[in-house]
């Protein structure tokens, strides 16, 4: 009887690590296009010429990296980068971007509903920073690498 009582208390204290969520987003995404809407203006870009981004998301964590693909190849070639811890409560995924290249928006979360069908992920939702800067809706579309 003992050992049942301490089996249950270990089982209540013990985390357990499990997939992200039932939308399994754990795993590597390509970014293939997004749609950003900021003061009135919409701009679509296709990431599949010019630039290359990607998702890396695990039980806990998230990065992204992003790069130009039509640069010279030195140090004058953009490359954008971040991450941190995310949440995900039913199809709500919030990042809490603890890394990022421009300190500025660092400490900042983002809160995005998303939804995944065969192999595809679309994340939207708005994009605001909590110094009051620019706020944007944002609707992206990735592609799970194999």
């Amino acid at each position: 009887m003992i050992f049942l009582a301490l089996g249950l208390l270990y089982a209540c204290t013990t985390k357990v690590s499990k997939p992200a969520g039932d939308l399994h987003l754990n795993g590597t995404w390509q970014l293939i296009s997004g749609t950003e809407i900021s003061g009135g203006i919409k701009t679509v870009t296709d990431y599949t010429k010019k630039q290359q981004m990607i998702k890396i998301i695990n039980d806990t964590h998230f990065a992204f990296l992003k790069h130009n693909l039509v640069t010279n190849k030195d140090s004058t070639n953009h490359f954008d980068a971040g991450g941190g811890t995310f949440t995900l409560n039913g199809n709500q995924y919030t990042e809490h971007l603890d890394y990022y290249a421009n300190k500025n928006i660092e400490g900042n979360t983002f809160t995005f509903t998303v939804s995944i069908k065969n192999d595809t992920l679309i994340q939207q939702g708005i994009e605001k920073l909590k110094s009051g800067g620019a706020e944007k809706t944002i609707y992206e579309k990735y592609i799970r690498l194999k």
